[in-house]
């Protein structure tokens, strides 16, 4: 049976954690902190935090692999588009069990990054700063107001 209360609660700290994303972005001159796989990763942290996919490691770790992979592909090898994302998605994936940081949300990374021909400058804002803000609040949520064990040492 589902639990609803888990349901209801990573709903709502999704909604707290993306809202403050959200905002940061819209609302100040910071930049941007808002990747669309974050979205996939409050399933993990807020609804799985005890699998080892949502442990902070991973979290930052995956992001920032995935990404990095993404650019290399963009900036550095010269295949069509329908070529180089699926060779970077699959790099990056294998790169991310290679290294033990797995977090199947950063999978699509390399797709976003591909796509939206961003700069060097998306490895700071939004996957590290984004990914540490998402990581800070999965601590403070689920270790003070659910009372879990979090990250799983």
């Amino acid at each position: 049976m589902v639990n609803i209360k888990q349901s209801i609660l990573a709903g709502l700290f999704s909604i707290v954690t993306i809202g403050v994303l959200t905002l940061l972005t819209y609302k100040t001159d910071y930049g941007i902190f808002l990747l669309a796989s974050f979205g996939s990763s409050m399933v993990l942290l807020y609804g799985y935090p005890a699998s080892p996919f949502a442990q902070p490691k991973n979290v930052f770790f995956g992001h920032l692999t995935t990404s990095v992979v993404g650019l290399f592909f963009l900036n550095f090898i010269p295949l069509p588009i329908y070529v180089n994302i699926p060779l970077a998605v699959g790099f990056g994936v294998g790169l991310m069990i290679l290294l033990n940081v797995t977090h199947p949300p950063a999978g699509g990374n390399p797709i976003i990054v591909i796509i939206g021909s961003v700069s060097f400058d998306y490895l700071f804002s939004p996957v590290i700063t984004g990914s540490t803000i998402i990581i800070i609040f999965a601590i403070i949520i689920n270790r003070l107001i659910l009372r879990k064990s979090y990250p799983i040492q």
